[in-house]
């Protein structure tokens, strides 16, 4: 019981962690885009949480750990509404002693509402904020845990052999394919593109957004150090070392390709080269040593110079960079386990076949959601809406409404 104490405080240092994260990601968003929008961000991280963990209790994890029966195509099966315990959920029978179901369920809870949020940064400026709560509520109700469910639940992935530690596809590429999909049917903003060529349209608070990175660095301890799903000293550790390590590479890298491509330092670009390494080693983070961490961290931080350049290329707008970041370096740092890992297991081949599968299943999801949105109800601000700014129109509010410029 001592064991089972100690690992379920741990796990529930983690959970708070991970809960922690959706600060930082509020920080980063509204830090990148314009003063305008600020509440509308805001109001859509708030209703990601709260909604996600509501969602989560009704069906969510039962949809995601369904106890796939054995022989079972491992695909789609559902364990019935609400949490319930299993008689030994509070014994160390359960999880093998690492924690208790009611931590389980709130740990998962955390990284659920995650997917969304990745979203809510693609789509900032533009996006209503009605069909974006609509997308919300099918996306991490329905689609995020069936998706877990093949890997996480035991389903045919898992037993194909298919790895993924703590989400660099089953969390981060799950968000990253919606966010591309609701970019492409969304459209620029308006003045992002002028004779086809990228214009910059820089963010309100750059201060904030440094620290939003910085609290999701914080953060990542919880979101990879809790998915050891115990507390085991070695593992957590190693666990640790390798995802700091591959976050400061990834930043390193990114600021040094950054001033060879463009001539200069860029600290945005900094930014989302630490999370691009974050993103990149999540899916391994047990299974490298530190070396190939900051391999792994520095590949994912020159990843994210020419990705952010190639979103642009193809007029996607993506204010945060959170295509590049989440889904391209959720990519990469899944493929990576097949390359690196110290599990011989672990093979290039099947995480390739995982990406392929999570790819096709997100893109139709995210796609026949959105498109259905955009063709009912619409799913773009009015252009005054979007001139004058998202807070005023939607929410009748100003983010910062005793501020006044110092005219000295």
């Amino acid at each position: 019981m001592e064991l089972l104490t100690t690992n379920n405080v741990w796990m529930m240092i983690c959970t708070a962690l991970v809960f922690f994260m959706h600060t930082g990601f509020a920080f980063l968003e509204i830090g990148l885009t314009r003063q305008k929008n600020t509440i509308n961000i805001l109001f859509k991280n708030i209703f990601i949480i709260t909604s996600g963990l509501l969602l989560y209790y009704i069906g969510g994890f039962n949809l995601m750990y369904p106890g796939f029966a054995e022989g079972s195509a491992g695909v789609l099966d559902f364990a019935g509404f609400g949490i319930a315990p299993p008689e030994n959920g509070m014994t160390a029978e359960y999880a093998d002693g690492g924690y208790t179901w009611w931590t389980d369920f709130l740990f998962q809870g955390m990284f659920a509402a995650t997917a969304a949020t990745i979203v809510s940064g693609a789509v900032a400026e533009r996006m209503k904020i009605g069909p974006f709560m609509i997308f919300t509520v099918i996306y991490v109700g329905l689609i995020y845990p069936i998706a877990g469910s093949w890997k996480w639940g035991g389903g045919f992935l898992d037993q194909m052999g298919f790895y993924d530690f703590a989400g660099s596809t089953l969390v981060h590429s799950v968000g990253g394919w919606a966010a591309l999909v609701a970019v492409w049917l969304l459209g620029p903003r308006i003045g992002k593109f002028k004779n086809g060529k990228p214009q910059a349209i820089p963010g309100h608070n750059i201060p904030l957004a440094t620290a939003g990175v910085l609290i999701l660095w914080l953060g990542w301890f919880g979101f990879n150090g809790g998915s050891v799903l115990s507390a085991d000293p070695e593992l957590t550790s190693l666990t640790l070392v390798t995802t700091c390590l591959a976050a400061a590479t990834g930043g390193i890298i990114a600021a040094l390709v950054s001033f060879i491509k463009y001539k200069n330092l860029d600290l945005t670009m900094f930014l989302n080269g630490i999370l691009g390494g974050l993103v990149g080693i999540t899916a391994g983070a047990d299974v490298m040593t530190p070396e190939s961490a900051i391999i792994i961290g520095g590949i994912a931080g020159a990843i994210i110079v020419f990705a952010v350049a190639f979103v642009d290329a193809i007029k996607l707008d993506d204010p945060v960079g959170a295509i590049a970041v989440h889904l391209i370096c959720g990519i990469w740092g899944t493929l990576a386990v097949g390359i690196f890992s110290t599990n011989p297991e672990h093979t290039f081949l099947i995480q390739l076949t995982g990406v392929a599968c999570y790819a096709a299943f997100c893109v139709i999801a995210s796609f026949l959601i959105i498109f259905t949105l955009k063709k009912t109800v619409g799913i773009r601000v009015s252009e005054k809406e979007e001139l004058e700014g998202l807070d005023a129109h939607e929410h009748g509010m100003n983010a910062y409404s005793d501020f006044r410029l110092n005219d000295h």
